[in-house]
Formats: C-alpha cells, sequence, structure tokens
C-alpha cells in the first residue's frame, strides 16, 4: 500500500512540473504585459529581469504553502487515504484547466483554480463522510470563509482596479500629455519617487512579507516603521529620479523595468503555492504516514499534522524557480496570453481579437451618452485645454509599440500598489485580476478605446471577465467528480484519469498548433497597420487582399464540394461540419472588412477613389461568396436531419456532373488572384457562362418535371432549386470578384 501512495506523491510531483510551466504561461501576462506592450527594453531583456524575480521569489517563498495544506478543509477531521484522494483530484482538474485557458489565450486566476478545486474535491469527500457518519458536520470539515473571501476579491479587485487605473492614468495623462518629453523637467522626478517608492512597498509588503528569511522582528519592525521608510525612499528616490534624467537616461523606462521584477518577485513568492502547494501538501502527508502510521491504515490515519506551518525544503523552492525560469523562457502559450492583454489595450487600431457583443454595444451606447452629456456641463474653455493634452497624434512610443511608457509605468506601479494596499487590508486581491483591469482601465483613460474600436475591446474584456468566474465554477465542478471517481474507483479510476489528463494534454497541443497555424496574424497586416507612405500602404492591401480573396475562394470551393457530397450521399456529420466553417469563415469576412476600412483610411484621397471602390467591391463580394455557401448548406441540412427522402437518381448524377466544373472553375479563379496573373480571365469569364447557362437548363428541366409530377416530391424538388439558385450565385459572384480583383490591381 505504502508503494501504491508513493507512486501517488510521485505523479502529484510530475503533474506539479507541468502545472508550474502551464501556470507560468498563465500568469507571465501579469507582469511582462506593460513592459512587452510597452517596447520598454528588448524583449531577451525584460525576460531576464522577470526571469530574476521569479527565480528569486520562488526561492525565498514558503509561508503561503499552509493554504494548500489546512486553507479549504480541515485536516484533523479527515483521513490519509481521502486527503490523498481530494489533492490528486485538485492537480488532475488544476492542470488540464489552466492549459485549457492558455490554448484560448484567455488569462486566468491560478489562486481561484486552485482554492476551489480544493473546496469542490474536499465538497465531494465532505458529502461522503456526512453520509455515513452523521455525527461530523460540513461546517467542521470545510473552511467555506476562504472560498468567500475570494469570491469578494474577484468583486473588489475588478471595479476598484478598473476605476483608479482609469482615473490615475487620466492624472498622469493631464500632467505628462501624449508627448511626455516635452513636460518632465522636473515632474519626472516626483514622478519617479513616487513609482520607485510604491514599488519598493509592495516588494516589501507583498513580494516578501511571506518569504523563508522574513522573521517575526523583522515584519514588526518594518510594520513600526512604514511611514519613515516611505518617507526615506521617496526623497532617495525623488533625487535619484532627477539625476538619472539630467544624465538622459529615460526614467520611465527604469520604472517600468523596476515594477516588472517587482511584480515577478511578488507572483512567485505569493503565487507558487497554486502549482506545488498541493504536491507538497501530498508529500507532507505521505512522509508522516510512513513515519507515523505503523499499523494503521490509510483509511483511519487522521491527518493532524496538516494543522502544523509549512516547512519546504530549500531545493524544492529552487527546483521551482528554475522550472518557472525555463517556462518563461520557452512557452508560446505565455506569448499568446500577453498578446490578447496587449491587443486589448493597445493605442492605435488594427486587428481586433475579439467580436462585438450585445452587452458591449449597450454599454458602449451608454458610455458616450454620459461622455456627451458631462460634455455639455463642461465650459469650452475647460474642454479646449483637455483636448490639448489628450492629442494622440503626437505620442511617443517605441517603434511596434502597443501604447507608451506613461501609461506602462502607471500599469505597474499603480498595480503593485494597489494589491500591496489590499494585503496589508487583509483583502484577498488576486494579482491576475488586478494587473489585467488595471491595463484595461489605462487605455480607457488613454481614449485607446475609440468609437470603431470601443464595442471590441469591451467584448474582449468581458469574455475575460467571464472566463474568470467560469474557472471558478468549472475548477469546483470537475475537482468534485473527480475526487468522488478516485474515492470508489481507486487504482483503476486513478490510471484511466491519468490517462484521461496525458491525452487531454497532448490533444490540447496539437488542436493549439493547428489553431495558430490557422489564425496566424498576416505579416502584411502588422505592416500595412503600422506604415503611412501611400505607395507602401496601396502594395501591402493589394497583397493582403491576394491573399485573403484566394482564401475565400479556396473556402467556397471545398466546402460547396463538400456540401453537395454530404447532401447527396445523406452525411448529417459532413453538413453540420460545413455549417460550422460557414460560421467561423464569417467572421474572418468582417475581420477582412474592418481591416480594409483601416487600411483605406491611410490611402490618400485620389487613390482612395480610384481604387477603394474596387476594394470594397471585393469584399463584398467574397462575404456573397461565404454566405451563399451558407445558403447551400442549410436547407440540405435541414433535409437530411428530418430523414426527408433523398434526391432522385437523375437529380444526383445532373448536379454531381456540374459540381465538379464549378469546383475546377474555382480552383482556376482562385489561382489567377493569387498569383495576380490574369491572362486567362476572360476564356474563364466564357466558362462562367456556359456553367450558368446549364445551371438555368437544370432548374427549367426541374420545374417541368415539377409541373408534370415527375419529381417526386416537392419538398425534394425545392431544395434542389436552392441548390441550383446558390450554385448559380457562387458563379456569378467569382466571376465579379475576379473582374474587380483585376481592378484594384490594375497600375
Amino acid at each position: 500500500m505504502d508503494i501504491f501512495y508513493l507512486g501517488i506523491v510521485i505523479f502529484l510531483f510530475v503533474l506539479a512540473i507541468f502545472d508550474l510551466i502551464v501556470g507560468v504561461s498563465n500568469d507571465a501576462v501579469n507582469f511582462l504585459n506593460s513592459a512587452v506592450g510597452a517596447k520598454a527594453a528588448k524583449f531577451k531583456t525584460v525576460l531576464f529581469i522577470a526571469a530574476v524575480g521569479v527565480f528569486i521569489g520562488a526561492s525565498l517563498s514558503n509561508g503561503m504553502m499552509d493554504i494548500a495544506r489546512h486553507g479549504i478543509y480541515q485536516p484533523q477531521y479527515f483521513y490519509f487515504s481521502e486527503i490523498m484522494c481530494i489533492l490528486l483530484a485538485v492537480m488532475l482538474t488544476d492542470v488540464v484547466l489552466l492549459d485549457v485557458f492558455n490554448t484560448m489565450g484567455m488569462p486566468t486566476s491560478t489562486t481561484v483554480s486552485m482554492v476551489f478545486e480544493l473546496l469542490g474535491g474536499t465538497f465531494a469527500l465532505a458529502l461522503i463522510k456526512v453520509s455515513n457518519d452523521s455525527a461530523v458536520g460540513m461546517g467542521e470539515l470545510i473552511n467555506t470563509d476562504k472560498a468567500l473571501s475570494v469570491i469578494m476579491g474577484i468583486f473588489l479587485s475588478v471595479a476598484i482596479a478598473f476605476f483608479f487605473g482609469m482615473v490615475v492614468q487620466w492624472l498622469a495623462r493631464v500632467v505628462f500629455t501624449f508627448n511626455y518629453k516635452k513636460r518632465m523637467k522636473y515632474s519626472i522626478a516626483v514622478f519617479g519617487g513616487i513609482a520607485a517608492t510604491s514599488i519598493i512597498y509592495f516588494m516589501l509588503i507583498k513580494g516578501l512579507k511571506d518569504s523563508s528569511f522574513m522573521t517575526s522582528d523583522t515584519k514588526h519592525w518594518i510594520q513600526d516603521n512604514t511611514l519613515l521608510l516611505v518617507g526615506s525612499f521617496f526623497v532617495f528616490f525623488t533625487v535619484l529620479m532627477q539625476i538619472l534624467h539630467w544624465l538622459r537616461v529615460n526614467v520611465f523606462k527604469v520604472v517600468v523595468l523596476m515594477g516588472t521584477f517587482a511584480l515577478a518577485l511578488a507572483f512567485a513568492g505569493n503565487d507558487l503555492v497554486n502549482f506545488i502547494g498541493v504536491p507538497l501538501a501530498g508529500f507532507s502527508s505521505f512522509m508522516d504516514y510512513t513515519t507515523n502510521g505503523a499499523g494503521a491504515s490509510p483509511d483511519s490515519f487522521v491527518m493532524n499534522s496538516l494543522l502544523g506551518p509549512a516547512k519546504t525544503p530549500l531545493y524544492f523552492l529552487i527546483g521551482a524557480g528554475a522550472i518557472m525560469v525555463y517556462a518563461l523562457y520557452t512557452s508560446k502559450k505565455a506569448q499568446n496570453v500577453i498578446k490578447t492583454s496587449v491587443d486589448l489595450s493597445r493605442q492605435d487600431e488594427g486587428e481586433e481579437s475579439f467580436g462585438t457583443s450585445p452587452i458591449a454595444r449597450t454599454i458602449v451606447r451608454m458610455s458616450f451618452n454620459v461622455s456627451n452629456g458631462i460634455s455639455k456641463v463642461l465650459p469650452e474653455s475647460s474642454k479646449r485645454w483637455i483636448a490639448t493634452r489628450f492629442r494622440s497624434d503626437e505620442t511617443i512610443m517605441e517603434d511596434g509599440a502597443a501604447f507608451d511608457l506613461v501609461r506602462a509605468s502607471v500599469n505597474l506601479v499603480l498595480a503593485g500598489l494597489l494589491i500591496a494596499i489590499g494585503t496589508s487590508l487583509k483583502l484577498p486581491l488576486s494579482t491576475t485580476y488586478v494587473t489585467f483591469m488595471v491595463a484595461m482601465g489605462t487605455s480607457l483613460a488613454d481614449r485607446a478605446w475609440g468609437r470603431d474600436s470601443a464595442v471590441y475591446r469591451i467584448t474582449g474584456v468581458l469574455s475575460v471577465i467571464g472566463g474568470w468566474f467560469i474557472t471558478a465554477g468549472a475548477a469546483f465542478t470537475i475537482s468534485f467528480f473527480v475526487a468522488i471517481i478516485v474515492y470508489y474507483g481507486g487504482s483503476t479510476a486513478i490510471v484511466l484519469l491519468i490517462g484521461l489528463a496525458v491525452f487531454t494534454l497532448i490533444r490540447s497541443q496539437v488542436l493549439y498548433r493547428k489553431r495558430k497555424d490557422k489564425e496566424k496574424e498576416s505579416e502584411t497586416v502588422k505592416q500595412l497597420l503600422r506604415s503611412t507612405d501611400n505607395a507602401e500602404v496601396l502594395n501591402l492591401l493589394r497583397q493582403h487582399t491576394r491573399e485573403e480573396w484566394s482564401k475565400v475562394l479556396e473556402f467556397t470551393g471545398e466546402n460547396f464540394e463538400r456540401t453537395v457530397t454530404a447532401f447527396l450521399h445523406e452525411n448529417l456529420r459532413g453538413l453540420r461540419k460545413v455549417s460550422g466553417a460557414v460560421k467561423f469563415e464569417k467572421q474572418l469576412i468582417k475581420q477582412l472588412r474592418r481591416t480594409g476600412t483601416l487600411a483605406t483610411a491611410r490611402l490618400d484621397n485620389s487613390t482612395v477613389l480610384s481604387k477603394g471602390l474596387y476594394h470594397y467591391q471585393g469584399n463584398d463580394f467574397a462575404g456573397d461568396l461565404v454566405y451563399s455557401i451558407g445558403r447551400l448548406c442549410e436547407p440540405c441540412l435541414e433535409h437530411i436531419d428530418n430523414h426527408f427522402k433523398p434526391l432522385t437518381a437523375i437529380q444526383k448524377g445532373e448536379f454531381a456532373d456540374i459540381t465538379e466544373d464549378i469546383v475546377y472553375f474555382l480552383q482556376r479563379c482562385r489561382r489567377q488572384i493569387e498569383e495576380n496573373q490574369y491572362q486567362e480571365m476572360d476564356a474563364d469569364i466564357v466558362k462562367g457562362g456556359e456553367i450558368t447557362r446549364r445551371l438555368s437548363h437544370l432548374k427549367r428541366e426541374e420545374l417541368r418535371r415539377l409541373k408534370n409530377n415527375q419529381s417526386g416530391s416537392t419538398k425534394v424538388s425545392m431544395v434542389y432549386l436552392s441548390m441550383i439558385q446558390e450554385a448559380q450565385n457562387v458563379v456569378t459572384y467569382t466571376v465579379n470578384l475576379m473582374k474587380v480583383s483585376r481592378k484594384f490591381e490594375a497600375v
């Protein structure tokens, strides 16, 4: 039996390694977002500073480990086997759940994940214990106060961080404006002093308060002399920042890099428990059982030892820090999560990662109504003066940055300060929630959410916030059922669940690679939305258009053939796949139109008049092709789903023959657009006309059969006529797209 539980402990540590890698992928956004978004330094430099902070924070961490030992469950009421069941359920759930969010590029809270997984697993075992022994109550088994405090912390941190991020950034922008280099003669010293002092305060109060080297005397001394420390730091750093400014050092970059180090240190020092706390609790339980449980069965040995404080060996902490640094440098998913946060807070417009939603549209509409109301009350002189402080065309940003150093500094300093204040007030603020919502508040104050992008950004923010709550519910529910399965299924269930977890992780990696290959942002678009030269913009727009229109024709050909083949063979699953593909392609068409609008806005008026119309027409025809496939698939899907009569042999033969010609025609047109070679276009237009006439003949024949009651079924005839009509539309739209493409490409 000891060997069995030793195997579980070893597996918990194996999962902990995966959890560290996955967790860093998720939480790297907390401390890298601002520095990466503002290009405060080279990416490798930012990573190095963050890595040093992560390693030091992990190596000094210890005190927070107690939450996994007795923060949620009351160990004195649980046996060794029950504790191991809970811990195994938590780790199996945590690795898979975090990996799913990282694959989607959505930042979530590892703290909430662990707390609610512990709560779900404990609740499952508590129900079993209460049903077996009525003398034990749920209140004795579960520490519900901790879970409730986390939920309250979510609401408080989201609202407070967003509000203060918006207010502080507005004040910072009024002081420095977007052209900050002209207005930082002396104000930068005060700002730098406040920022550096806040960061040091944050490191002492939040980052190092539970570190292994912090004795109780040191903590009390810091607490008793906080005002003296803060005042001394402020004077010292104010003088230092002024000297650095005189030496032509960009103080904002210094602040950003200091803030990155501080947040990375605090993340590793405090959130390490989310990744290795559970395996360490399992290891401690196993050591206690093997040492003191001689002769006792795992089902009767009570885990009183977990009530004591954690004493984590230093080599565990150093090893965890090394793994976190490795993950920070190698994880592609970390960069994906960072991209989500940076995209939602970037200053300029560009490709939006999210669509729109009714809630977002309502919020935008209400916000603009409130803004207009305030604008009517303010004096004209005040509005003009404020407008001079928010001239975004004067923005000083590094090449390729999403926002400037002023906002990056506010993001890091304010996030650190809010977390430090929350910690001193015993509020369970989440690093993820605070840093993300501060970034959203500062981007709103900077007017980065304009009328053309606000609805997309708000939808993204709501999606991320919704993901946080989904995390809590999913963590609780999955851990609950996994704990029950492990408890009743024993070793067989454990082996099966381990296999399922491994399969899920591997499948997630495969799907992630496929999705990133499919959704990989075009380098052409990046250059297009950064360029200001008219000729370069036009050439890049033509290149982007050729890429996208040829993709639409490829999609049309493949899914036209799939729809017809699936319908003729009564393949319901195939038709459903096409229907799903059409929904996804419609979103890409919306994005194509939006990118086209942003790109044409960068062209001069004469170019817009001569070429812009062709570009808009081409996007319309591309959209028509996608919608035609949708209209072709919909009646076919409904027909097969209802098990109506199939097409007759004559109808199948007629449409199968012409489908081959249409698909070949689409392929030829796609190649011409893709290669920008239109020598054979006239011949293809003639070919398109022939196909259209053949389809018209099929339509007349079907109407004749229907009139003479030779069709067999009216329902079948209606679907067949719809297919013919959409096939004609596909050919017509393709010819029009090719004509417009040639005109758009003409010099």
